[in-house]
């Protein structure tokens, strides 16, 4: 019976992208069943639209000419800039800071943001009339990526996450300079510190979260694309690690996650989210003739199969849930939720290390690729009303698709009163000006909002920051 369900499940899977599927194909037997010859160029899934969604709320439509200071009007902006954008929004060239990656809002309206290949955090304050006053707030670090702000009694503290540790300061209003920081997980593993590794450690850079009952949440991502051995790591890698705010208490939170950059709380709950950057080059898992060659297809790596495949997960992450990684990948549905997992065919062939029907399927599934890096929840900010039940992400693009189609943009999940995430809507497009060419200007890599009502971007490739904004203000 379980594994009829399974079959079922992932026949449903595949018929929601255009494939046809028989329980022979999608089984663990040697079926010869042929979703459909056509199916190495099959479809995207299905547009999601706006189904769902609140009547005020609408997608990107409208093309304006990102506006730019003088100061800041160096390449990539010595030249006019189109995004599209919703209705009645506007955007700006905020500030440039080359590699700019996480940011986080301090409590008196300051922005920080990382940059981990200077091992730096520079503190940026608005100014009238004029781009933002710069300050080295932080140096000397070792690749720093995400920050949190988080009070503790009448206490704030600034928690950055290194890529071998993650520290706490005391912050006091207008602070352009850390305090002395203090030491809250020691011994990460990164390229530095991780001998099995020899040097070399593809994601090592470290995403945090802190709950509003006090603990503190560390994204430990995967050295590989997949892999057994971060599956058998001490620490475990592509997984979440839960410690008290102080950094006593770890213990193992969520698995299966092969790189959570972006975490956060649904705001005034203790219900965790993360967007997930999924594998790459996944082989063809069924045992059918797919690309109607006459040969079966099982293990071969298919180019439109691995430019659709798995998504990326945009998940709540439950306490001790088992997302799959690098066991199972995810296959896309017409509405990208609650995506079936399929057996890897490298590493579980016939399931024979995990049963990917007991694995937690992802809440909400991003095109494959899209690279989703960082995303906040909107409820408690100063956005206007219309966008601030949801949460917006950062899509920072496909780096090896045969189309730049994949990403690229920020996005925008509406959730409903009982926290669940709807269709998937763009934000702010634009920054890919020939797909057909490759050529692009931007990638977003974070999106926080301000205390203005307005939500600031990260980009690494173009060194900057903007500012999204209501035309009404």
């Amino acid at each position: 019976m379980a594994a009829l369900a399974y079959a079922l499940r992932t026949c449903s899977g595949l018929a929601a992208f255009g494939l046809i599927c028989s329980l022979s194909a999608c089984g663990s037997g040697g079926g010869n069943g042929n979703p459909a010859a056509a199916a190495a160029n099959q479809a995207e899934p299905a547009p999601q639209g706006q189904a769902g969604l609140p009547a005020s709320v609408a997608a990107a439509s409208v093309a304006v000419t990102l506006e730019v200071p003088s100061s800041l009007a160096a390449s990539p902006f010595d030249v006019a800039r189109q995004l599209v954008v919703p209705p009645g929004f506007g955007i700006r060239l905020w500030a440039r800071l080359d590699g700019a990656r996480f940011m986080a809002h301090a409590p008196n309206g300051d922005i920080l943001v990382s940059q981990p290949g200077s091992g730096t955090v520079f503190l940026l304050r608005e100014r009238p009339n004029d781009v933002p006053q710069s300050f080295e707030f932080a140096s000397g670090l070792q690749k720093p990526h995400d920050m949190v702000f988080h009070t503790i009694g009448t206490t704030i503290y600034l928690y950055i996450a290194e890529s071998n540790r993650v520290t706490r300061s005391v912050y006091r209003s207008g602070d352009t300079q850390t305090a002395a920081r203090q030491t809250v997980v020691a011994d990460l593993p990164d390229a530095s510190n991780t001998a099995e590794l020899q040097g070399s450690y593809a994601h090592e850079l470290k995403n945090i979260a802190l709950s509003q009952d006090n603990k503190l949440y560390v994204s430990i991502a995967s050295s590989c694309n997949a892999c057994l051995e971060d599956t058998q790591s001490d620490p475990l890698r592509g997984a979440i690690h839960e410690y008290n705010a102080d950094g006593s208490g770890h213990r193992l939170y969520a698995r299966g996650l092969r790189n959570a950059e972006g975490l956060d709380f649904i705001p005034g709950t203790n219900i965790l989210w993360a967007a997930v950057n999924n594998r790459d080059n996944i082989p063809y898992p069924f045992n059918n003739d797919v690309d109607g060659d006459g040969s079966i297809d099982a293990g071969k790596i298919l180019p439109a199969f691995v430019d659709s495949h798995p998504p990326e997960p945009f998940t709540r992450v439950r306490d001790g849930g088992h997302y799959g990684w690098p066991f199972c990948n995810s296959l896309p549905n017409a509405t990208m939720s609650n995506l079936v997992l399929a057996p890897d065919f490298t590493l579980n062939q016939n399931s024979a290390r995990f049963d990917c029907a007991t694995a937690d399927s992802a809440s909400k599934g991003i095109r494959a690729h899209s690279a989703p890096l960082g995303f906040s929840f909107l409820q408690d900010s100063a956005l206007t009303q219309t966008y601030r039940n949801g949460a917006a992400v950062a899509l920072h693009g496909c780096w090896n698709c045969t189309s730049l189609r994949a990403g690229y943009k920020v996005v925008y999940f509406p959730f409903d009163a009982a926290n669940n995430a709807g269709a998937e809507i763009d934000l702010v497009t634009g920054f890919v000006t020939d797909p057909d060419a490759r050529t692009l200007w931007g990638r977003p890599v974070d999106v926080i909002a301000d205390a203005k009502g307005n939500l600031l971007i990260s980009d690494d490739y173009a060194g900057a920051i903007y500012q999204l904004y209501p035309r009404t203000q």
